[in-house]
């Protein structure tokens, strides 16, 4: 699912198997979509997973460039 929505212009969307990388997808790739496998993961976690990705802010600074390479349209 994430790598289709990737296709569209704004999207950054991260698969998380972890709260931690919940969290990282924010952080470091200013995600904007979690998709998670919800075949594989429990529902509590997955719980989890969003609460922190909607409560984690994006760091920037080192970052910002991959972000923004990853923002260019071809």
């Amino acid at each position: 699912a994430q790598m289709t929505a990737n296709k569209y212009a704004g999207v950054r969307a991260g698969l998380c198997w972890t709260v931690e990388q919940a969290k990282l997808i924010r952080m470091h790739n200013n995600a904007n979509i979690i998709s998670i496998p919800g075949r594989f993961i429990d529902f509590d976690v997955a719980w989890e997973m969003v609460q922190v990705f909607l409560n984690t802010e994006f760091e920037g600074g080192r970052h910002q460039k991959r972000v923004e390479k990853m923002s260019q349209t071809l």
